[in-house]
């Protein structure tokens, strides 16, 4: 059995490298005031460190959104590594899919300098995709995800997919919000938290370990129970000035940080 505590030791002498690049580039004039306000609640460096990722590795994002990782993880791999953007499909019958991935391909050609070199591709578990070279990928990481893929029952097929992405020992970074133990899987669907053991459950059927948790995106004062899930709280603020101040307050979800690791054969 491999001796995974090791392997992690051995990566954090990797650090420095990480370390020394990420602030700068989240103090850069690409960055939007906006998504800057977000780093005290997504704490962009120490999820990075713990997903122990360097700048000359290949890097998967799944389903980047409007890009506020991508505006981090462009600029860190544009020199020595590669950015997959695995986004929606790009022919989704889904208005919100089809704009979003053309306003993030709108976005990344505005600005070649930091995104010239970002690999757009899809990202489809229902439909068995991910467009990335089997066995390439360095890391997979998805941040704030996984509950979207219980609306069409793919969650363990997305897990399946980063597995086959994946080097045998690459690694899985995932960041998701946390829901009390306990909450069935509809009462997940319908309030966009997931349960911390059931995302364990689904990487260790498609074959990945465990390699370590943390509390970096933790965040106590989220209760979890709002009328408008998780979507009540900010940035998405659903309930618009409706208790406003109350929901800014408490912040962003809590979270779960998880890393795991394909095994090498």
């Amino acid at each position: 059995m491999k001796n995974y505590a090791l392997v992690l030791i051995l990566l954090l002498t990797c650090l420095p490298l990480l370390a020394a690049d990420i602030p700068e580039i989240l103090e850069s004039g690409h960055r939007s005031e906006q998504n800057k306000a977000r780093d005290d609640f997504r704490h962009p460096v120490e999820t990075l460190e713990f997903f122990q990722l360097r700048p000359d590795m290949t890097v998967v994002e799944i389903w980047p959104g409007a890009g506020w990782y991508t505006e981090i993880l462009a600029p860190l791999m544009k020199e020595k590594g590669t950015l997959y953007a695995a986004h929606f499909p790009s022919q989704s019958p889904v208005p919100y899919f089809s704009q979003s991935r053309a306003d993030f391909e709108k976005k990344l050609a505005a600005d070649p300098e930091n995104y010239g070199k970002v690999v757009v591709g899809e990202f489809s578990p229902e439909q068995g995709v991910l467009s990335v070279p089997p066995g390439t990928a360095d890391r997979v990481l998805t941040f704030r995800n996984v509950h979207n893929w219980l609306r069409t029952d793919s969650e363990q097929k997305a897990f399946e997919l980063f597995y086959t992405a994946l080097k045998p020992g690459g690694m899985l970074g995932v960041v998701e919000h946390r829901a009390k133990p306990d909450r069935d899987r509809q009462w997940m669907l319908d309030n966009g938290y997931m349960g911390e053991d059931y995302v364990i459950a689904l990487a260790a059927k498609a074959g990945f370990k465990l390699l370590g948790r943390s509390e970096i995106n933790s965040n106590p004062k989220d209760t979890t129970d709002h009328p408008k899930g998780v979507w009540t709280l900010p940035p998405t603020l659903r309930l618009g000035e409706e208790s406003r101040e109350q929901y800014q307050a408490i912040g962003e979800s809590d979270r779960m940080t998880l890393l795991f690791i394909k095994p090498e054969k």
